[in-house]
């Protein structure tokens, strides 16, 4: 039986033949995450259960990122409950202060992740891994708990919808500008429980930074997961970083999709997501006149060095517009220090910008980057509800690290073209 291959990595790790689109299916897990906010629940819940060890040492991954630095009394203490029970099990992929990061960004980095795993986390955003040819999908931390005692978890077989991209990206168009795009186009339930496989010659030519960005929003269409077959980019990634034999699903030609969505590239301008969905996609040339409080570039979406890289040549040599708040965190410690010895962190140092260590925390609303009542935000994050980033009656803007950079000179939303 033809399948695509979401089917054949559940198939493989449920230890059938085959599966089909709603089919329940028990499966074994190469890897459970969770963080400083997800944790402290599951393991609530895994000492319910009354396991004495968790499954394997090796297979679960804890980072401290969410709050961190710890902000006040209470995030400590979700760190320190983290960190006794990492002590506890002999977990040995515990990460914290200067060897952690954003999970999403350091777990690829690390080599942890490897294409044909079947990940679950307790974090919405675990899609990302999927750009690696994985199966990774986010629970909630009651399900991860269990996960942590088993190694297994029920899952629903989901359906694909497969998007193809074609055509030839404008230059200042990045994986961010497409996967808003594709919300735009299918709205913010348009892919529910479904697998959003991204293909074609477009993807074929994105770096790896750029095909995690797109994974990383799959959930944003209401996606299960978001994978991308393996292909040489993606070994080549995965072989810096670990000496671990990959495994290399790819669909099969005949498999059925739920349907198939064709994409032209070539006259995608930019986009902008304006408050308050991701789907509220407009090019960046119809956004018109908003001023802005705060800029930030960073997170799991968009806190790669290679982001870091676009933002620095569009600032170097300029200000920040007098005013308004330009807050950069890369994504991990390796990235960080990358920035340093190529003159980035120095070029946005010079224009104006707050430098902040590796963490979640503007983009969640967290800290070192809330915004008052009123205030309007240009964001490289995955997300612009109501509220989060801030006060409820903020705004917040999404968009690609170059117009983010553009903006913070321009004062309002623009493109880099204006410069």
């Amino acid at each position: 039986m033809p399948m695509t291959i979401t089917e054949k990595i559940l198939a493989l790790h449920a230890g059938v033949e085959k599966v089909s689109p709603g089919d329940l299916i028990e499966v074994k897990v190469d890897m459970a995450l969770a963080n400083d906010v997800t944790a402290p629940l599951a393991i609530e819940t895994f000492r319910k259960i009354g396991t004495k060890r968790v499954f394997d040492n090796e297979k679960i991954v804890l980072v401290a990122d969410h709050f961190v630095p710890n902000k006040d009394i209470q995030s400590a203490g979700q760190v320190k409950l983290m960190r006794v029970f990492a002590g506890q099990h002999e977990i040995k992929n515990y990460f914290e202060g200067g060897e952690s990061g954003i999970e999403h960004v350091i777990l690829p980095e690390k080599g942890l992740v490897l294409p044909g795993q079947l990940i679950i986390g307790a974090d919405s955003h675990t899609c990302t891994y999927g750009a690696l040819g994985t199966f990774s999908s986010g629970v909630g931390s009651t399900d991860l708990g269990a996960v942590m005692a088993t190694g297994e978890i029920w899952l629903k077989v989901p359906p694909t919808i497969r998007m193809e991209y074609e055509g030839s990206l404008l230059p200042n168009v990045r994986g961010k500008d497409l996967i808003l795009y594709t919300i735009g186009l299918l709205g913010v339930e348009g892919a529910l429980y479904c697998a959003l496989e991204f293909a074609g010659e477009v993807i074929k030519k994105l770096p790896m930074s750029q095909r995690f960005t797109m994974a990383n929003m799959a959930v944003e269409a209401g996606g299960k997961n978001g994978i991308i077959e393996p292909d040489e980019i993606t070994l080549a990634y995965v072989a810096e970083r670990s000496s671990s034999k990959s495994l290399v699903l790819k669909g099969d030609i005949d498999a059925k999709y739920k349907k198939v969505v064709k994409i032209i590239v070539d006259k995608i301008e930019p986009q902008v997501a304006v408050p308050h969905s991701p789907a509220n996609v407009h090019p960046v040339s119809e956004v018109g006149n908003v001023p802005l409080d705060q800029v930030f570039i960073g997170s799991c979406t968009n806190g790669w060095l290679e982001d870091l890289r676009d933002a620095a040549g569009i600032l170097k040599g300029r200000r920040v517009a007098r005013g308004l708040r330009l807050i950069i965190i890369p994504g991990s410690p390796w990235i960080y220090k990358k920035a340093i010895q190529e003159g980035i962190i120095e070029a946005f140092l010079d224009t104006g910008a707050v430098i902040g260590p590796p963490c979640c925390g503007p983009c969640l609303g967290g800290h070192m980057g809330i915004l008052a009542e009123g205030e309007r935000a240009i964001s490289t994050t995955n997300r612009n509800f109501m509220g989060r980033m801030g006060h409820p009656k903020s705004e917040v803007y999404l968009s690609n690290p170059l117009v983010a950079a553009a903006s913070a000179v321009l004062g309002r939303i623009g493109s880099p073209d204006e410069l």
